[in-house]
């Protein structure tokens, strides 16, 4: 590729690179997250009935163990987004893993992260503990039956998670600008996501649950102030085509 067919990059690095995943295969992994939910409501109890005690009986615990594990790789998924993103606006990326590959991966694990999310979601409505409606499922706050204020938080957190994954492919229809706008939503989305986590988790008040929240926090926050003084250092040099003052020359 020359430098004339290669993709402008913005001032972050990789702007202008077209979305990592194509949209059909986007659409594919969304129908595949909801094929997943319906085989595990409605074929595996009848496929297997061995399966109908943990699944469907009433002691069942199997819907509620796939939502946290769903749940638990979703926030890997999205932590891994948000440090790859951060590793390409700091710079960093050129070090490890290399820029196009932070780009793919951030991408690539945004959408992954948004499909476990749905599928976390969706499979709820076969826990008889708490017994979901749809309309509970997608409206925020309306779980009244189970902790509303963090599954609330987390559903924002989904819907703006949606909105920052999708972005990718209308980039250019609502401009850099409003697009920049919208991915800023990434700080948002992790902060809601982990105080949904942290107050709707049922295993949240374990050692190594809580040493995962403390990591990734740690993690995020860390980068995040090393963005804001990259940002800064390179607001405060001079540019190249006027050039700095050399120390002979300063008073």
């Amino acid at each position: 590729m020359n430098q004339e067919q290669a993709p402008r990059r913005g001032r972050d690095g990789f702007e202008d690179l077209p979305p990592a995943t194509a949209p059909g295969t986007v659409l594919a992994l969304l129908l595949a997250s909801l094929g997943g939910v319906l085989v595990a409501l409605v074929l595996l109890p009848r496929w297997l009935p061995d399966l109908s005690a943990s699944l469907s009986g009433p002691q069942a615990h199997g819907y509620w163990f796939l939502a946290r594990a769903s749940a638990w790789v979703a926030f890997g998924l999205l932590w891994l987004s948000l440090v790859m993103g951060l590793l390409i606006t700091n710079r960093l990326a050129r070090l490890w893993p290399g820029g196009p590959t932070a780009f793919d991966l951030h991408q690539h694990a945004s959408l992954l992260a948004l499909a476990f999310a749905l599928f976390h979601a969706l499979i709820l409505l076969g826990d008889r503990y708490i017994g979901y409606s749809p309309a509970t499922l997608l409206l925020p706050f309306a779980s009244h039956d189970y902790r509303p204020i963090s599954v609330g938080l987390g559903q924002l957190g989904f819907y703006a998670l949606a909105l920052v994954g999708l972005s990718f492919y209308v980039r250019r229809l609502i401009g850099r600008r409003l697009w920049r706008a919208i991915h800023f939503l990434s700080f948002a989305v992790f902060v809601l996501v982990l105080a949904h986590g942290l107050g709707s988790g049922t295993d949240s008040g374990t050692v190594w649950a809580r040493g995962v929240y403390w990591a990734s926090g740690a993690s995020v926050l860390f980068l995040t102030w090393f963005r804001v003084l990259v940002s800064r250092s390179g607001r405060a040099a001079p540019p190249a085509s006027q050039g700095a003052p050399s120390p002979e020359c300063s008073p």
